[in-house]
């Protein structure tokens, strides 16, 4: 084991206190972005003669070697070390010798954890985006199988109107891809490379920030040197991101869960994301769906707990932000995996297409809103349409009759202006073809969204 500090210190610190303070544990996720930084930065030192050009290329071909192990999964970690940086020094320095104690030249462990977890946040904002993009592109694709359907849509969990089940499903599909914008903006803020800014106050050596960050794919090198060690603010936006996304897959199974059950039996999820009971035979339960909402909780406690640990830390680097990897590194795989597992659940559901139907044919109450337009058509003011609206639901209700039954003298008895063509309306397909506002369930718009929706996602 070797630790990179340690000089001045009288007597090894506790096996207690090393058990305690390594983070080996759970920064050895870290590694490839640990070596990815270190091989820019060590051409930088050779590029600024801060170090000698052999000495560069010898540290860079060592850490290319321990590379290609990480990517081919043969590295080992060494629990006894106490983090990544270190691990993969030691082993830089028995594959290259003195070489490898010039690489920590200009550069302190402040500066570069940071820099690993942005280049960590960096890779997994990107495959995060492609994760909502499958899922959306999953989400479409059942949208545009059954573009024809017409499902009932709820407020308060009451029925209230119809709309196609394309524009149901296309809102997800809208909620998702304010999620990727969300993480889009979280990269470009993010995307300022902090190494070389040393523990705080930067370095006295003719280094070259810029260099490296263009190597490592950043937009530049950060302005400051204090907030560039001290800034996990990219960590906790991150986090309140996957919070939003984890709250939208959370709603979306919700609806599903109720759609699966009997009482309203308008879908049908694959058995292969369905469990039994090990108690009724009977049972088809949507376990995967319900797992799904659980596991958005840990997504707001996630949340708290990063600000809870950064609001009280003055400038510049504290130990307590070791503990920032663990919350991030939870958080950014369960959002990876929900994204995955919701792709392909999507992708095998089936529509009840006849239950759905029978729904909307024994409630005609799902049309009294086009009723009331009809009404606002013929020149009666919102209030008067609203009241003679209700008037005639509750009759309706109260007597057991549909709306339809009604006799154009009964109709007369409500309003003059109702004639009987106000029955054409009581239809699902008419209720959604005379929708004219922009964004509605009117069915050109939403074939226009379908067509908009998959040129965005190809």
């Amino acid at each position: 084991m070797s630790k990179l500090w340690g000089s001045r210190f009288k007597s090894a610190t506790s096996q207690v206190a090393d058990k305690f303070t390594f983070s080996i544990a759970y920064d050895q996720r870290l590694a490839k972005y640990d070596v990815l930084g270190s091989m820019a930065h060590a051409k930088m030192l050779g590029k600024c003669r801060i170090i000698s050009s052999k000495d560069s290329s010898a540290i860079v071909n060592g850490l290319q070697k321990i590379l290609k192990q990480i990517e081919s999964g043969s590295w080992k970690f060494d629990p006894k070390e106490e983090d990544i940086h270190s691990n993969i020094q030691t082993v830089l320095k028995k594959m290259i010798g003195a070489p490898a104690d010039r690489l920590h030249t200009a550069r302190s462990r402040n500066d570069q954890v940071v820099c690993d977890v942005k280049l960590y946040c960096k890779e997994n904002i990107y495959n995060l985006i492609l994760g909502v993009s499958a899922l959306q592109r999953s989400i479409l694709k059942l949208a545009k199988a059954n573009n024809d359907v017409i499902v009932p849509a709820y407020t308060h969990l009451q029925a209230a109107q119809v709309v196609l089940f394309a524009h149901h499903m296309l809102a997800y599909v809208e909620m998702l891809e304010r999620d990727k914008t969300r993480l889009s903006d979280c990269f470009m803020r993010l995307n300022f490379l902090p190494l070389g800014s040393c523990a705080l106050s930067g370095s006295s050596l003719p280094t070259d920030r810029n260099y490296v960050a263009k190597e490592l794919g950043f937009t530049q090198a950060s302005a400051n040197s204090m907030d560039s060690v001290s800034d996990r603010d990219f960590i906790v936006e991150i986090i309140a991101d996957l919070s939003i996304l984890a709250m939208h897959l959370s709603r979306m199974s919700e609806d599903l869960m109720l759609w699966a059950t009997k009482e309203f039996d308008f879908i049908d999820i694959d058995w292969s994301f369905c469990t039994g009971s090990s108690i009724m035979p009977h049972k088809k339960n949507p376990d995967v769906v319900e797992l799904m909402r659980g596991a958005s909780a840990q997504f707001p406690g996630a949340l708290i707990e990063i600000l809870t640990l950064l609001k009280a830390l003055p400038l510049t680097y504290n130990r307590d932000m070791q503990l920032d990897k663990p919350v991030l590194f939870r958080s950014v795989e369960a959002a990876i995996d929900m994204l995955n597992v919701f792709s392909e659940l999507f992708a095998n559901i089936a529509i009840k297409k006849e239950n759905i139907l029978k729904r909307l044919e024994a409630d005609e109450s799902f049309f009294s809103v086009d009723i009331m337009e009809y009404l606002i058509g013929k020149g009666v003011s919102y209030r008067e349409a609203h009241d003679i609206v209700g008037e005639m639901v509750k009759e309706c209700l109260d007597g057991g009759i549909l709306l339809s039954s009604l006799s154009e003298n009964q109709l007369k008895k409500f309003s003059k202006h109702l004639n009987v063509d106000v029955k054409k309306l009581l239809n699902p397909k008419m209720s959604v073809r005379i929708k004219k506002s922009f964004g509605s369930t009117n069915p050109e718009m939403v074939d226009a969204q379908l067509a908009r929706w998959h040129k965005i996602l190809k």
